[in-house]
C-alpha cells in the first residue's frame, strides 16, 4: 500500500480540485479535507511559479500528523481551451524502502560518499557513506537545498558553485578540497568528481557526485613537503641557536600551534656529552614560537634553564629516545600542564585549549642533544602515530644540523684558543719600533684560518716583523700555523737574513707536507709569509716575501706606497728562490704588514682595496692602536670572508750618541787600549756600574777574535734598553761553549761571558761573524 501512486489536481489559483486514494494514504488527509484547500497549506516547499513542461523533483509534503514526508513529484501542466495554463496534475510515489537492483546496492553501499542533486542543488539521493559524513539520515536531507545543510564557508560556497556549473554547462568537474564536514571532528581532504545525469532526450536532469576521502594521501604529501622544506631551511648557518630557531619556524604553524627546542647545556659549550640522567633533566630553552604573538604559552624564557620532572613528556622522550605522544585527559598530561600553569600563571589562559602534545628527542650520531616539543591548541586534530613518525624524521634531520653547528662551534673555539695561545699576547720590549696589532678571526662557515703575526727581538737592537697565512681553515690550519710560527722564531734566533730564512721555512713546509700525507698534499699545507728585519742603528729595513702581499709604507711627510718587492712563491712549492729588498727609512716611518684577508675578497678589487689601505694609514690617530681600528673600519667589508691580521710598526732610530765603534788591531797588545776605550765611553754614558763586567766581556771577546778569528776586527757598544757589546771578525767559524778541565789554560772565556751577561749569541754576516752579548740596564730588585 505504501507504493500506491498519489495523484493531485491543482487549478490555476493553486487550489486542490482533485485528490486520489494514493494521496490520502501518503498524507493521511481525506479527499473531503483536501479538496478546496490551497495546495501551499499541505506542502513544505513551494512549487515553481509556473510550468512550461513536465517537471520532476523532490517535494516535502506535510502529513496529517505533522511530520514532513519527502516524495519525488512529477508535475504536468493542464491547459485550457485556448492553450492557457489552467492548473497542474501532480503524481508522486514514496521512494522504495530498500534497493532492489544490483546498481542500487552498489550506490548505497559504496565506501565513498555519493549523492545526487537536482538542477536546483536539492538533494535527491544520498548513499550510506554520504549520510555518515553529513551526520543525519537520508530522509532529513532529501528535497533540501544544499546551502541550507552546511555552514556558510568558502569551501561550501565553492561546492555549491561547482554543482551549478555542472547543471548549467553539462560538463563534468573534478577538483580537490580541504574541508570539514558536519559529522567529522577534523578537516579532511576530498577528491571530488561531479558529472551530469541526462534523460532519454539528453537533457540534464540531475547532478551526481562522488567524494573520495584522500586525507591520508594529503597529509603524506604535506609531511613530505615539510621534510623537503626542512632540508632547505634548517641548517642554513652553523649556529646552534639559529638552527633551533629554524626548526621552530618550520613547525609553527604548519605542524604545531606552539613549538619549543630545549638543549642539554653541554651542547652550547665545549664539554663532552655526559650520560642522560635517569630522573629530572635540566635543559636550556634556546628557541620557541607560537601562532600567538609574543608566545605567551611558553613557561620558560629564552636562554633560561628549566628542570623537567621525570614524568614529563620531554624527560620521557629524552630517556626513551623516541617520540612521546600525550593527550588531554591523561594523568601525566594534566599534571604537566598544571605544573606549567603554577610556574607561569600569566600564561594559563593561553594554555587552556591545549589538547595534544608531542615531545621528540633530538639525537644525532648516537648522541642525545635535547628535545623538541610540539603542542596543538587551536588546531582540533590530535597528534597521531603517523605524526610521531614524521616528527622523529624531522627531528633527526634537525638534530644533525644542530650537531654540525655544535661541532663547528667547538672546533672554532678550540682553533681560536689554540691560535690565541700561539699569537703573541704582549709584544716583547724593544726600542727599534713602536708596534700595534689586530687579529680578527673569520665569522664564515669555513672556520678559523691560519693567519699569524709576530715581533721578534734580534741582536744589536734589531727587530724582526713577521706576518703569515696558512692555506685552509680550522684546527689543521691553526696547528700548521703554530708549527710555522715556532719555526720562524727558531730560525730568527739563528739570525738568518730574510731570504735565507724563507728558504729554510719553505723546506720545512715541504717536509711537513710529505710527512703528513705525501708529496701530492704539498699544496694543502701551503702558506704565505713576509719576514722583515729593521735595524735602528742603520735605519735599514730588509724584507722578503713568500707569496705574501707587499707591506705599505707611510713616510714622515705623509707619502704612502706599497713596497716594491719581488714576491717569491708560496711556502711549500719548493725549488724557487726568494729575493730580499733593502730600504733605508727615515725615523718615524710607519710600516704596515697584513694578511690578504684585509684587501682580498671575491667581490672586491684588490688594487682599489690596497689604495683604500694606503689612504686609511694616513688618517690622524692619537695612537697606533687607534690607527689599527681606523684602518680596519675603513678597509674591511661588513662581513669579512677570511681572517685578518694587521701589524703596524713605527720606526725609531738610535743616534750616534748611543753607538760607539772601534776598529781593533789584531794584536794582543792592543786589548788593554780597547778595554780602556770602552770604559771611557761607559763613563761618558753614565754607566759606570756596568764598567767592571763590560771590561771582562770586552777583554774576552776581543782576545778570542784576535786569537781565533780573522781581520778585520771591530768592537761596537750600543746603549739601548740594554747595553750591547758586539765583536765582529772576518771568520765564519762560530764559537761554542765547552767545559774546561782544571789543567786547561783556556776555554773559559765564553762560559764567563755567558755567566756575566743576560744573554749572548753569534750571527753570520756577509764579512764573517759577530759575537754579541747584552747586559740589563734595569736595576735588579
Amino acid at each position: 500500500m505504501d507504493h500506491v501512486v498519489a495523484a493531485v489536481v491543482i487549478d490555476a489559483r493553486g487550489t486542490v480540485t482533485g485528490w486520489s486514494e494514493g494521496a490520502r494514504l501518503l498524507t493521511g488527509h481525506t479527499a473531503e479535507e483536501a479538496v478546496g484547500r490551497p495546495a501551499a497549506e499541505m506542502l513544505g516547499d513551494a512549487l515553481p511559479a509556473r510550468f512550461d513542461d513536465v517537471w520532476t523533483g523532490p517535494v516535502v509534503v506535510r502529513h496529517r500528523d505533522g511530520r514532513a514526508v519527502t516524495v519525488t513529484v512529477t508535475a504536468c501542466p493542464v491547459l485550457g481551451p485556448g492553450g492557457e495554463p489552467a492548473g497542474l496534475t501532480l503524481t508522486a510515489a514514496p521512494p522504495p524502502a530498500t534497493e532492489t537492483t544490483l546498481a542500487g546496492h552498489a550506490f548505497q553501499q559504496a565506501s565513498m560518499s555519493m549523492s545526487v542533486f537536482d538542477t536546483r542543488q536539492r538533494y535527491l539521493r544520498l548513499n550510506d557513506a554520504a549520510c555518515k559524513v553529513m551526520g543525519v539520515p537520508e530522509d532529513v536531507l532529501l528535497g533540501r537545498h544544499f546551502p541550507e545543510t552546511v555552514e556558510d564557508a568558502t569551501h561550501s560556497r565553492g561546492f555549491n558553485y561547482h554543482l551549478r556549473q555542472v547543471a548549467e554547462t553539462g560538463r563534468p568537474v573534478r577538483y580537490e578540497s580541504f574541508t570539514g564536514a558536519p559529522s567529522l571532528n577534523r578537516e579532511h581532504a576530498w577528491s571530488i568528481e561531479m558529472w551530469p545525469l541526462r534523460d532519454s532526450d539528453g537533457e540534464v536532469g540531475a547532478v551526481a557526485l562522488a567524494a573520495f576521502d584522500s586525507s591520508e594521501q594529503y597529509w603524506a604529501r604535506r609531511r613530505l613537503a615539510l621534510l623537503n622544506e626542512a632540508a632547505a631551511s634548517i641548517g642554513t648557518t652553523l649556529d646552534v641557536v639559529r638552527t633551533a630557531e629554524e626548526l621552530v619556524e618550520l613547525l609553527v604553524p604548519q605542524f604545531a600551534d606552539f613549538a619549543s627546542v630545549d638543549l642539554l647545556d653541554w651542547v652550547l659549550g665545549a664539554d663532552e656529552p655526559p650520560p642522560v640522567p635517569a630522573g629530572e633533566i635540566v635543559l636550556r630553552r634556546v628557541a620557541h614560537g607560537s601562532v600567538t604573538q609574543g608566545t605567551p604559552e611558553a613557561g620558560v624564557h629564552l636562554g633560561d634553564l628549566d628542570i623537567y620532572p621525570s614524568y614529563s613528556p620531554p624527560a620521557r622522550a629524552l630517556r626513551e629516545g623516541r617520540a612521546v605522544l600525550s593527550q588531554a585527559g591523561e594523568p601525566d598530561f594534566v599534571r604537566w600542564i598544571a605544573e606549567r600553569d603554577t610556574r607561569t600563571p600569566e600564561g594559563r589562559r593561553h594554555r587552556r585549549g591545549v589538547h595534544s602534545l608531542l615531545a621528540v628527542p633530538l639525537r644525532a650520531r648516537g648522541t642525545t642533544l635535547g628535545v623538541a616539543v610540539c603542542i596543538r591548541i587551536a588546531d582540533p586534530d590530535d597528534y597521531e602515530a603517523d605524526d610521531a613518525l614524521f616528527a622523529e624524521e624531522l627531528a633527526s634531520r634537525a638534530a644533525v644540523c644542530v650537531d654540525n653547528a655544535r661541532r663547528f662551534a667547538r672546533e672554532r673555539t678550540t682553533a681560536l684558543a689554540l691560535q690565541h695561545s700561539l699569537l703573541p699576547r704582549g709584544l716583547p720590549g724593544q726600542a727599534a719600533v713602536e708596534v700595534a696589532h689586530r687579529y680578527l678571526p673569520s665569522g664564515s662557515t669555513a672556520g678559523i684560518g691560519g693567519d699569524w703575526f709576530d715581533v721578534i727581538p734580534l741582536s744589536g737592537s734589531r727587530v724582526a716583523l713577521v706576518v703569515g697565512d696558512v692555506v685552509g681553515h680550522g684546527i689543521p690550519s691553526t696547528a700548521t700555523m703554530g708549527r710555522l710560527c715556532m719555526a720562524v722564531r727558531t730560525l730568527a734566533d739563528v739570525d738568518l737574513p730574510p731570504d735565507e730564512l724563507l728558504t729554510h721555512l719553505d723546506d720545512l713546509v715541504t717536509h711537513l707536507a710529505a710527512y703528513d700525507g705525501g708529496s701530492d698534499d704539498v699544496a694543502e699545507l701551503g702558506a704565505t709569509c713576509l719576514y722583515a728585519v729593521y735595524d735602528p742603528v742603520t735605519r735599514r729595513l730588509t724584507l722578503a716575501a713568500a707569496g705574501h702581499p707587499a707591506p705599505a709604507l707611510v713616510l714622515p711627510d705623509g707619502t704612502t706606497d706599497l713596497v716594491r718587492l719581488t714576491p717569491g712563491p708560496p711556502l711549500g712549492v719548493g725549488g724557487l728562490p726568494f729575493e730580499a729588498v733593502e730600504l733605508e727609512l727615515p725615523e718615524d716611518t710607519l710600516v704596515a704588514l697584513y694578511t690578504d684577508g684585509l684587501i682580498e675578497d671575491r667581490d672586491r678589487d684588490v688594487d682599489r682595496a690596497a689604495a683604500e689601505l694606503c689612504s686609511a694609514l694616513t688618517a690622524p690617530a692619537a695612537t697606533l692602536d687607534a690607527l689599527c681600528d681606523t684602518v680596519l673600519k675603513a678597509v674591511l667589508p661588513e662581513e669579512p670572508s677570511d681572517d685578518v691580521a694587521l701589524l703596524l710598526a713605527r720606526t725609531r732610530a738610535l743616534g750616534a750618541e748611543q753607538v760607539a765603534t772601534w776598529d781593533v788591531t789584531p794584536d794582543p797588545a792592543h786589548v788593554a787600549a780597547t778595554r780602556q776605550a770602552a770604559t771611557d765611553r761607559l763613563t761618558a754614558w753614565g754607566l759606570e756600574e756596568t764598567a767592571f763586567v763590560t771590561e771582562l766581556v770586552v777583554s774576552e771577546l776581543v782576545t778570542n777574535a784576535i786569537r781565533y778569528g780573522e781581520p778585520p776586527i771591530q768592537l761596537r757598544l750600543i746603549r739601548d734598553r740594554a747595553l750591547i757589546c758586539e765583536v765582529s771578525d772576518g771568520s765564519s767559524t762560530s764559537p761554542h761553549l765547552r767545559r774546561a778541565h782544571s789543567d786547561d789554560e783556556g776555554g773559559r772565556g765564553l762560559l764567563l761571558v755567558a755567566q756575566l751577561t743576560q744573554r749572548w749569541g753569534s750571527r753570520q754576516t756577509t764579512r764573517g761573524k759577530t759575537i754579541w752579548c747584552e747586559q740589563s740596564l734595569t736595576p735588579s730588585l
